[in-house]
Formats: structure tokens, sequence, C-alpha cells
């Protein structure tokens, strides 16, 4: 489903827009990391508030691809970004989805995708959206409010082991079988269904630990947030496709949060930029790529002349993670965990 950046239907109310202006994170690296040019073509993923993609079109793009399962993200932005005209096309959908979306609306060569993975300002500041235990509010979580389970329903259903190993998994939470214990005790007695019951539960299962920085179910929202939404494996599908998408000189722009996401985008952009997938002075009776069995040790080292079918696509544009400057972070605390990564499609070399 399009959206039209001019349609009447897109309209919202004056402070439901005005809750999307926000300061996109870390958006002079990422727009200098995706080299927006005169005339180009782009794909945002991840739309949010708009922000990066309103940068994009100030900067000369002809077109962008704004991409979000948020239907209240998708409203607001059409009204905020509606002068650029036909210039956006917005449409609803998961960034998993971004390979077919791209093609069904002509988006396939384009000079840059942009990926900033993770919750939205205004999804957390929607206290109605069961983001955060700042307020109390249904235990909701989904970006997409149309579908899947939420997280209410997977704490109320899921067994204990289960449970421990997304808030261990996800979360990386050390406690996370004494978390899971208290939730299967607590639920036994009454459902839980509001943010503040959880945070309760958790709390009270970790005695508080009033000595760290962070609220103690901080980590258990985080696990159920992810798992609700399967923002992992969303991403794990998306950046193979958004590979793909790009011109030869287009670029891959990702922003995370945490270091789940920050891994999986750092070992894609490794992987896909490596000379030879076998580690460094490995000799393997096969190479992974070759076709055939038997015929010896194959280093497979260089690309001149390689005995494989493999090649990379993409060549690192940024070695290390780009963070907030201090200037950044005092405007905008919640850049402070956010890492950005950039990698430019190159060539594939035929033997």
């Amino acid at each position: 489903m399009a959206w039209s950046t001019g349609s009447a239907a897109a309209v919202l109310k004056l402070n439901i827009v005005q809750s999307f202006e926000h300061i996109p994170v870390l958006y002079e690296a990422t727009l200098a990391g995706l080299a927006v040019r005169e005339g180009g073509a782009y794909i945002d993923g991840t739309l949010g508030g708009g922000g990066h993609t309103a940068g994009m079109l100030e900067r000369g793009a002809a077109r962008v691809l704004g991409i979000d399962q948020d239907p209240q993200a998708l409203q607001a932005a059409a009204e905020r970004l509606r002068s650029y005209g036909n210039r956006l096309t917005l449409v609803h959908g998961n960034f998993r989805q971004l390979g077919e979306l791209a093609a069904k609306h002509g988006f396939v060569g384009v000079d840059g995708v942009l990926l900033d993975i993770g919750v939205s300002s205004h999804q957390l500041d929607t206290g109605a959206r069961g983001f955060s235990f700042a307020q109390d509010a249904p235990l909701d979580m989904r970006m997409n409010p149309t579908a899947g389970h939420t997280a209410a329903e997977l704490v109320n259903t899921l067994p204990e082991a289960e449970l421990a190993d997304i808030i261990f998994q996800y979360g990386e939470e050390r406690a996370s079988r004494r978390i899971a214990r208290r939730i299967v005790e607590r639920r036994q007695s009454a459902p839980i269904t509001r943010t503040s019951e959880l945070a309760e539960v958790v709390t009270r299962a970790l005695g508080g630990r009033k000595d760290e920085r962070i609220h103690p179910a901080t980590r258990t929202f985080q696990a159920l947030r992810i798992a609700v939404n399967d923002e992992l494996g969303a991403l794990e599908e998306t950046l193979p496709a958004a590979t793909e998408c790009l011109r030869v000189g287009g670029r891959l722009a990702v922003i995370t949060f945490h270091s789940l996401e920050d891994r999986i985008v750092k070992e894609f952009m490794r992987r896909e930029s490596a000379i030879c997938l076998l580690p460094p002075r490995l000799f393997a009776e096969q190479c992974p790529h070759l076709g055939e069995r038997g015929t010896g040790p194959r280093p497979c080292i260089y690309l001149g002349s390689r005995d494989c079918d493999y090649a990379p696509r993409l060549e690192p544009v940024t070695h290390k993670p780009v963070v907030a400057a201090e200037d950044e972070l005092k405007a905008n605390p919640r850049s402070r965990s956010a890492k950005l990564r950039v990698a430019e499609r190159i060539a594939v070399e035929t033997r």
C-alpha cells in the first residue's frame, strides 16, 4: 500500500505531526556517508519521523522511497514531507520486504539505502504503544500495531525456559532465569497486561539494582521488543536485499543502537567485502564455493587467481563505526548508543 504525500487522507492533527519533529541521530554523518547526490535515487527502509529522508531530498535526491511498518509514522511523514510531492514515495511495510517493495516501485539500482534500526523516538514517547515503562500502558510493543503478537501475549503464554532464553539472548540479561521464573509465578495469579506490572515484577526479581545506571527492567523490555518484532531476523534478511538494490558505487548506511544489531551489520559487511571467505592462512580440502571436490588445498586468496566463484560485493567506507560527537550527545541524548556503518557496492569481477 503506497501513501500519497499530497493526499488529504494522510493529514493528521498538528499535535501528532509535531510529535514526529525530531532530531535524527547521526544526521550529518549519515548523509555524508550516503554521499547524497543531485538527481540520485534513495531508499529509507525505516522512515520513522522522516528526518533523514528530508535531508536526502533537501540535498537534491530526485526520488526517495520511504518504508515503515508503523501506519502512524507514515501518516505523519506524509504530512511533514508533502511539499516534496512525487519525489517521495511512501509505502507501508516491514523493511524485510525491502527488495520486493523496491522492485515494485521502480527503485532498483539506487544510489543509497538507509536502515535506522530499532524503535523510533515517537514510539518510545507514545505511552499507549507500550514500549517503555516510563508510562503505564498496555504491554504491546508492536511496531506494526495491526499485526503480530503483543509483548503481553509472549509474557503470559511462553514457557519459562523460552522466556529466559529471549531475555538472555536479546537483552543480554544475566539474571534472565530468575526474571522468567518470577514472571511465571506472577502470571499464575493474574495475567501481566501493563508495562508497570512487568517493570515491577522484574525490579522485584532483581532486588532493585539501585546501584546501576539503567532501570532494572531496561534489558527485559528491550528483549521482549526485539522478540515481538523479530528485529534481528528482519535485519539479517534485509541486508542482502539492500545490497542487491544498489548500483555500483551506491552506498548502504546502517544505524544500530545495541551490540546485537551492530554485530550483525559488522559481520555482514566484513563477509561481503572479504577477498576470500576462508579464514586467513587456512588451507582447506575444499573452498566453500568450489564446485568440484577432492581437488586439493585451495587458499583462494587473490581475486586475480581465485579458483571459486566467490567475489566481494561491498567495500567498507567506515572501517570503525561512526558515533555521535559531544555536541550531538548534548542536543540528542538518545544518540549515545547509535553506531553508523557504511559500505559501497563494487563491481563484481568475473573470470
